[in-house]
């Protein structure tokens, strides 16, 4: 999986150049969005596109070629192989990108071809809409802005570097305009995401502007490269399993003192094949109680970003936890847990994918139903009891083994049948 920066904001806001400055900062790959936009104006006005003209829009977007090099210490922007980096910044490209950059066709080919490159580098990118629809799953996302007459002072000084004629009024017009359009376009609207980090670069110098994000990108850096950790496991060495004991032992027997356990069917989870464990996902520590108090070895599948908490890597390290991001395919998790199961090894997995989801209301994932299928190993479901506050009792009741193949056949929807038997029997054994 890649890092992923995801800068938005409106024009002038410091966008391009603190992007920039993080790539190079972070050695990451940088790709700059809005001269995609650009090019691909250039173009439609280069062959007089008309914008009614569907066919002939998507004719133009399937033949462009947009590419970003480095040439003598600068980033170089060529459309169809020719250098444009000047030429999409002039004033009829200005003037012009907000409206095609609206063009649905134009914003899905677009789109499609950023998430495409950057699926291969860690990256940075800056726009409008990258953290809310490019990449809404950033691993940091920063929405920068600034003041009106600030944002003019800026691309004033910018022209004037790159030699781009345009009075104040007009770069004031243009920015408002664009600003209007951006905001209250229909596709992809500029908007702060709601987990993104608002940054006002109004009073600060390009210096301490670029620090204060490198900042805030350093500390998600770390965050990812400990999350990331979580997907190299360590060595099954001696010294691992008996280190591993002792701490299973000990909170073994805090679990024991802080709750008054009761474990009922524990023989359904016995021997040496491999098994699929479900339960109902009531608590934080209800999955520690499945694995500490149960002699067989059990590993579970959890949320991605926990590694990010330093005790919880440790303890993910030695349990082996397998972490999953959820909402997306990750298959270097499916394969992990395909390999566990097939090791004939017990997996454990919260159907919910979230703490009390049947409370919730949540679609329940059958990624269990299909591990189970997959790996031709049968599903426990497991029904959990308790408040789970200190001193009062905490049930674990362990049902008879699911054989998922049985629900095998022409029904497309087979796994979602067999899914939601599982979780009726959960449900039965949880009351």
């Amino acid at each position: 999986m890649s890092f992923i920066v995801a800068i938005d904001g409106p024009a002038g806001s410091g966008k391009g150049t603190i992007a920039s400055a993080v790539a190079k900062k972070f050695d990451l790959f940088y790709l700059d969005t809005g001269a995609m936009y650009r090019c691909v104006t250039l173009k439609f006005l280069e062959e007089k596109i008309d914008l009614d003209d569907k066919d002939s829009v998507k004719a133009l977007l399937k033949s462009i070629n947009i590419d970003f090099k480095k040439e003598d210490g600068e980033e170089k922007v060529f459309l169809d192989k020719k250098d444009v980096t000047k030429e999409i910044r002039e004033k009829h490209v200005t003037e012009n990108v907000s409206k095609i950059s609206h063009l649905k066709e134009v914003r899905l080919s677009m789109v499609n071809l950023q998430r495409k490159i950057c699926s291969k580098y860690d990256s940075v990118l800056d726009g409008r809409d990258i953290g809310t629809n490019v990449f809404p799953d950033a691993d940091i996302k920063i929405y920068l802005d600034a003041s009106i007459d600030e944002r003019i002072r800026r691309r004033i000084a910018q022209n004037k570097e790159k030699g781009i004629e345009m009075s104040e009024d007009e770069i004031r017009n243009s920015i408002i305009s664009r600003d209007n359009n951006d905001k209250t376009s229909e596709i992809a609207p500029l908007k702060q995401a709601e987990d993104a980090i608002y940054v006002d670069t109004t009073n600060y110098s390009t210096k301490k502007n670029i620090n204060r994000v490198c900042l805030i990108v350093k500390k998600a850096r770390k965050k990812y490269e400990r999350i990331q950790s979580g997907y190299v496991m360590t060595k099954e060495t001696t010294l691992k399993r008996i280190r591993r004991s002792i701490i299973k032992h000990f909170l073994s027997a805090v679990y024991h003192i802080v709750y008054r356990i009761r474990k009922n069917g524990v023989e359904n989870i016995e021997g040496d094949e491999g098994i699929v464990i479900c339960a109902n996902h009531l608590n934080f520590i209800d999955a520690a109680g499945i694995v500490l108090l149960n002699k067989r070895y059990i590993r579970f599948v959890a949320k991605h970003d926990l590694y990010r908490f330093r005790i919880i890597n440790y303890l993910g390290h030695l349990f082996n936890i397998i972490p999953v991001k959820r909402d997306s395919s990750d298959v270097k998790s499916l394969k992990l847990c395909l390999k566990s199961l097939k090791s004939g090894e017990a997996l454990g997995i919260f159907p919910e994918g979230t703490r009390k989801g049947m409370e919730k209301n949540v679609d329940v994932k059958n990624g269990a139903a299909f591990l189970a299928y997959k790996a031709k190993v049968k599903v426990v479901p497991v029904g959990i009891k308790g408040t789970f506050k200190p001193f009062t009792k905490v049930e674990f009741n362990f049902g008879k083994p699911v054989d998922v193949k049985e629900f095998k056949t022409n029904d497309p929807n087979w796994l979602d049948r067999a899914t939601n038997e599982i979780m009726n029997q959960i449900v039965e054994l949880s009351k």
